[in-house]
């Protein structure tokens, strides 16, 4: 696998190259960036015309979907930043230490210490503090979080929950296992509450219906009405959310 990357409206975004059995191009794009599976045997002139046929499927892409690109910026957050999630602010506050991991805590007032690495560069620390005030905020919404799925599981499903979780996923807003494990993503906590809700919906629904045939969605649908103007929300504003 190689690694290189793509200039789009002045942002660079990684893309991963993965040679491979197959007879033709394919591009897609990934967790964090665009990934491009290529044949295996390909001489210099195939090589060529490969990249070029990504750079137009990706300017295209990126002309027809420029708010998707935007999950793919890391935020920068600076030493007495506050931000917004939902109805809480958070301080935070960043030391560069000779160390060899990075880590972070919540203290009372949520104030947010973030301890990380000075060796590494400036994007890898960015990227470090987005998943550590992920998992750090996460846990402090989960009770919260935790109690409005419960309501609306007995509201609409009363169906048995195993485990409700928050994490740090780009390429999906949550998941539902047939072991009754649901999974959502912290990025969540930046929607409004009819959104978070629907989420919530479309994941306990899955519970009765592990799949997205017609029952599933009368599930959904009678669960919330209203429940299209939520999936539009997601599709216009969901790739701007996030740490």
């Amino acid at each position: 696998m190689l690694s290189s990357s793509i200039e789009l409206g002045g942002q660079s975004i990684p893309v991963k190259i993965i040679h491979e059995r197959r007879s033709t191009f394919r591009a897609a794009t990934g967790k964090e960036g665009f990934i491009l599976r290529l044949p295996k045997r390909l001489d210099k002139k195939g090589e060529k015309s490969a990249w070029e046929w990504f750079e137009s499927w990706a300017k295209a892409l990126h002309r027809d979907k420029p708010d998707f690109f935007q999950r793919f910026l890391s935020k920068q957050y600076r030493d007495g930043d506050v931000i917004q999630v939902g109805n809480r602010q958070y301080t935070i506050g960043i030391n560069l230490e000779d160390r060899g991991s990075h880590s972070a805590k919540l203290h009372p007032n949520r104030f947010i210490q973030l301890n990380l690495v000075h060796s590494v560069s400036e994007e890898e620390r960015h990227k470090a503090a987005a998943t550590l005030l992920s998992r750090l905020i996460g846990q402090d919404f989960l009770p919260e979080f935790s109690r409005r799925v419960l309501e609306l599981n007995q509201l609409h499903f009363a169906k048995p929950i195993k485990d409700i979780r928050f994490k740090n996923t780009s390429s999906r807003w949550g998941s539902c296992s047939n072991t009754g494990n649901l999974n959502f993503s912290t990025r969540l906590l930046f929607a409004p509450a009819e959104v978070i809700d629907y989420v919530i919906i479309h994941e306990l629904a899955h519970l009765v219906e592990m799949n997205h045939s017609d029952r599933f969605w009368a599930l959904v649908e009678r669960a919330m009405p209203n429940y299209v103007m939520q999936e539009k929300w997601l599709k216009k504003h969901g790739a701007g959310l996030g740490f």
